[in-house]
């Protein structure tokens, strides 16, 4: 017994047409196994369950109906795009809690008080609470004590053009030469004129 004959292929008498059918069914018996193929190697890149992966395979069994159902209920990410954009959202997550020192640009957490880079003081501590707080702050947004900042027109200075710690400290450990006989500083001098 011919395993095509259930199609009556060997009962069409011209021999190309019967050639032609052979042909479109051999090709829909590629097709149909190709989905199955396809099913199961998309079930596995968008399925993280085995039994799963399984299920979605068997549903291609059934020809074309199985496909679209699986199509319908398939998950809509690939398991390394969900991976990849927890992987983003983690790296995210960490860089928020980091900032950099405004006078060396060495990395900083938030919570930090001083620069362990160049030593300088990013933040007080509330005298309230203990809290790390901004010194341009008047009011700690933990515990709603006022703090002893002084009004931001009287601390707004201009940042230094070099952060070396060697040229700072040297800048800090010279006195500024007064004018003589009036004991001015040019610190102060230029803050008169100004």
């Amino acid at each position: 017994m011919n395993t095509l004959a259930i199609f009556k292929i060997e009962d069409i008498a011209n021999d190309q047409l019967r050639t032609a059918a052979s042909i479109a069914l051999l090709m829909l018996g590629v097709l149909y196994l190709a989905l199955i193929f396809w099913t199961f190697a998309d079930a596995r890149r968008r399925i993280d369950d085995p039994l799963l992966v399984v299920c979605a395979t068997l549903t291609a069994f059934f020809p074309i109906i199985g496909v679209i159902v699986y199509l319908i209920v398939r998950p809509p990410e690939f398991l390394d795009d969900v991976r990849l954009r927890e992987l983003e959202m983690t790296a995210a997550e960490a860089r928020l809690d980091y900032s950099l020192c405004p006078h060396c640009d060495y990395e900083v957490q938030s919570d930090y008080l001083r620069c362990p880079s160049c030593m300088r003081k990013l933040k007080e501590r509330c005298y309230s609470c203990s809290k790390p707080i901004d010194p341009a702050w008047r009011i700690c947004p933990f515990c709603e004590a006022e703090t002893s900042a002084p009004t931001p027109s009287s601390t707004r200075r201009r940042r230094r053009q070099t952060t070396d710690q060697a040229t700072v400290a040297a800048e800090v450990a010279q006195p500024e030469p007064a004018e003589a006989g009036t004991g001015e500083t040019a610190a102060r001098r230029s803050r008169r004129r100004a």
